[in-house]
């Protein structure tokens, strides 16, 4: 469906401490990639913990429009027959990637350096969303794309013929297109190199690198500089999804501002480039301890026990922002209950997610009552001192974390706090007010 359904209002008020275990879905980023990468695979990789949030479903048909075969098990167990490195075959009819803007970037790049034509649209947050950070790049090696002005969806992708690899230097800390550029780098010859000026999330080049391809990451002057050889042969994987650190700090930051609450979350992926904003949570006062730590398929996880916590503003370091650029949204609200502002820097690529989160947080905050100062690439909240007055509607623009931030904060404000849609909730974590509500949440 590319139209928005009816809007479903969500509303949350005060409630009492949050105690118990907050068992969170498969991360998403792995969920995404494990499907892209079975389906260029020889053999057949089984998947175990798939987050089964819209945003993933839309890859995995994707994937079998590709012609790869998918087979879900039920349970979050999943098996991707793949079709090895430029294998892909072309789709019948539109690929629609619904709400996912990391789905359908990655899968414009799988597809771009094979001769195949594919086109792509989703719903009306996506079709919002400028591609041609992605495009550009991909037309380096040959592919060309089609689409509305500025290359909104719907988009045309026209696969290139013999791909040579190339040499990109990323304009943008984004995983989305170091991940793009190193998908199409696959089916080119030669090697294909992505310079990235700070460090983004690395799931792609861990996965790559256990799937068989020859992957690595040098530091350089001009930042990051991660080469891959082309035409690899990708041997099928076991895969078990860690638990989603996106997630996972809703429940952890609820925790933190509703009084007497504490929360354990077992199984989190504590990935270095996704796991900022646990640390920025514990230089703000935040009780939180770290179990078992230990590595489940070359990432990182560890058990986290929560505690509310009196909290102080910070100035959260400019180059932390990509490791926790998707938690700045209940950063924010966090930030609100702190005494003191918390100041956010380098935080622009806020502007281009599903929507221009920076002024939806602000807009958001100002209706509960906060003050913020706002620029191109920062925001400030001023702390209320755990007393937050909520009471108004925030407008989510069919934003997942949008609409969950808010919330959370409803849990611990004065006054009941609406979201004017919660149906994008669905794409990322559609357990979520079941899982809030076991821990004794009032969302309704």
């Amino acid at each position: 469906m590319l139209g928005h359904p009816k809007p479903i209002p969500m509303t949350s008020c005060s409630s009492g401490p949050l105690n118990g275990t907050a068992v969170i879905p498969g991360d998403k980023s792995v969920s995404h990639r494990s499907l892209i990468l079975g389906a260029l695979s020889i053999g057949e990789t089984k998947i175990s913990g798939l987050l089964l949030g819209q945003d993933v479903l839309d890859t995995a048909r994707a994937m079998s429009s590709f012609g790869a075969e998918v087979t879900d098990h039920g349970a979050g167990n999943w098996t991707v027959s793949g079709v090895g490195v430029g294998g892909f075959s072309e789709p019948e009819d539109v690929i629609n990637c619904g709400n996912a803007g990391t789905g359908v970037r990655l899968i414009m790049g799988a597809m771009s350096t094979s001769p195949i034509n594919a086109t792509f649209t989703g719903d009306a947050s996506l079709r919002s969303r400028p591609m041609g950070r992605i495009t550009d790049p991909l037309e380096l090696f040959g592919a060309k794309s089609y689409g509305r002005l500025e290359g909104l969806l719907p988009l045309t992708m026209v696969g290139a013929r013999d791909a040579m690899g190339v040499t990109y230097i990323s304009p943008h800390p984004s995983a989305q297109i170091k991940s793009a550029v190193l998908l199409a780098g696959l089916n080119a010859m030669g090697e294909t190199t992505l310079i990235e000026p700070e460090k983004t999330r690395d799931h792609s080049e861990r996965m790559l690198r256990g799937f068989g391809a020859d992957i690595e990451t040098v530091k350089s002057a001009e930042g990051f500089a991660i080469t891959l050889q082309g035409r690899p042969e990708l041997i099928a994987q076991d895969i078990a999804v860690p638990c989603d650190p996106s997630s996972a700090a809703f429940p952890v930051c609820a925790a933190l501002i509703v009084e007497g609450s504490e929360v354990t979350l077992p199984n989190i992926c504590l990935n270095p480039t996704r796991a900022g904003l646990f640390t920025t949570l514990v230089e703000m006062g935040a009780d939180i301890k770290f179990l078992n730590e230990r590595e489940e398929g070359g990432e990182p996880v560890a058990d986290l026990q929560v505690k509310a916590s009196s909290l102080i503003g910070i100035e959260v370091p400019f180059d932390r922002a990509p490791s926790m650029i998707d938690e700045y949204p209940i950063l924010s609200v966090v930030a609100a209950f702190a005494s003191g502002k918390t100041i956010m820097r380098g935080i622009k690529e806020l502007r281009v997610k599903e929507c221009d989160r920076i002024d939806a947080m602000a807009r958001g905050l100002e209706a509960m009552g906060v003050t913020v100062e706002e620029g191109e690439d920062y925001l400030i909240v001023h702390g209320q001192d755990g007393e937050v007055e909520g009471g108004g509607i925030a407008q989510t623009y069919l934003d997942h974390r949008i609409a969950m931030s808010f919330l959370c904060m409803g849990l611990a404000a004065k006054k009941p706090v609406t979201v004017d849609d919660g149906h994008a909730i669905e794409t990322s974590f559609p357990i979520f007010k079941e899982l809030m509500t076991k821990l004794g949440a009032s969302i309704s």
